[in-house]
């Protein structure tokens, strides 16, 4: 099973399950994280947690089922990010490791992110001639703001937890012998308090940033479409794949 799931004492537990794949999301995972996190969990559950096996937290999409995943549409992962964000209780990540591209974007859509300092956190797109999508950027532009979302999306480079931590970005940024305990404090502390009240409060946050949707963005999306299917994007996986430095033309 690639996502586990476990709900124990109101917790929701989901685990990627990949490890000897770095956790790579592929399609049958993303439709199992959309279904972990139903919109209406039972009353009794008071948060969820993210996690993943192995060293890796999530190295992004599996670059080997990338067209089967752009078959079924490349709101795929918008939809698993959508269904963390629509999930009315909190959502905490607990991070050990690089969180890459779409991992790097599940994690930060989450409410509460704890990860080990030496974890990173990285859009590396540009550097395979891709582009974040309209839902994607505007997580960045919420949480790090212009200056930021410009360095970690047009650079392409990780970024340590730590720096994020001081940012503001993340919750907290830990020793790895610390992780589990850090992480067990927050849970705990949001599984004390109200669940009502939780509800509420995420509800709030959610229509407070409810006018993005409005903004229009089809020429955004347009643009980053011709960058998912120039021949840049296919000489950038191919040379990723290969280990090499990709030559861009820019076509």
């Amino acid at each position: 099973m690639k996502v586990k799931i476990v709900i124990n004492n109101g917790i929701r537990t989901i685990r990627l399950n990949r490890p000897d794949k770095r956790n790579a999301l592929d399609a049958e995972m993303l439709d199992a994280l959309i279904t972990a996190l139903p919109k209406n969990p039972d009353q009794s559950e008071r948060l969820a947690v993210l996690r993943a096996e192995g060293t890796v937290f999530c190295a992004g999409l599996d670059l080997t089922t990338r067209r089967e995943i752009s078959a079924a549409g490349e709101s795929s992962i918008e939809a698993a990010l959508h269904a963390i964000e629509a999930y009315p209780l909190p959502v905490v990540a607990v991070v050990q490791g690089p969180a890459i591209a779409g991992g790097c974007e599940l994690a930060l859509h989450c409410d509460l992110v704890v990860a080990t300092a030496d974890a990173h956190f990285a859009m590396p797109n540009v550097q395979i001639g891709l582009s974040p999508t309209w839902h994607l950027t505007r997580k960045f532009l919420e949480l790090a703001g212009p200056a930021m979302t410009r360095q970690i999306l047009m650079l392409g480079d990780a970024v340590p937890a730590a720096r994020l931590h001081a940012l503001g970005l993340i919750t907290d940024a830990v020793s790895p012998d610390q992780l589990e305990s850090a992480a067990a404090a927050i849970i705990e502390r949001l599984a004390a308090n109200a669940p009502l009240s939780l509800r509420a409060i995420k509800a709030l946050i959610n229509r407070g940033m409810a006018f993005r949707d409005e903004i229009n963005h089809a020429s955004i999306d347009a643009l980053v479409l011709k960058a998912v299917h120039s021949n840049d994007a296919s000489e950038g996986r191919t040379a990723r794949a290969e280990k090499r430095r990709p030559l861009f033309a820019g076509a």
